[in-house]
């Protein structure tokens, strides 16, 4: 059977050798047909103690570490940040240059 994997963020780093990483999936309300967000938080391995909160995180299933770590953290995903890209210029100031 293949382990599952999961991305989540960090919302706690203060157990030694562990992270707490929320994942949140959204479904259809079987009645309403809303789209709504359900979360469930997981205790996984941290080695290093590498991982702080807020950071977004893939998590992968492992045999059990102890009573609540069955899942270990993988990697940090990579979000894309926003560039400040420099103003555009405007075709008036391009005239009078």
């Amino acid at each position: 059977m293949p382990k599952r994997i999961l991305t989540g963020t960090v919302v706690s780093d203060k157990g030694d050798k562990t992270v707490v990483v929320k994942v949140e999936r959204k479904v259809k309300h079987p009645l309403y047909g809303k789209i709504i967000r359900r979360s469930k938080k997981y205790h996984a391995h941290d080695e290093d103690n590498s991982f702080k909160a807020g950071e977004t995180v893939r998590i992968e299933e492992t045999k059990p570490i102890s009573k609540l770590k069955t899942w270990k953290v993988l990697d940090k995903v990579e979000t894309p940040t926003k560039a400040t890209a420099a103003p555009a210029s405007t075709p008036a100031a391009e005239v009078e240059a």
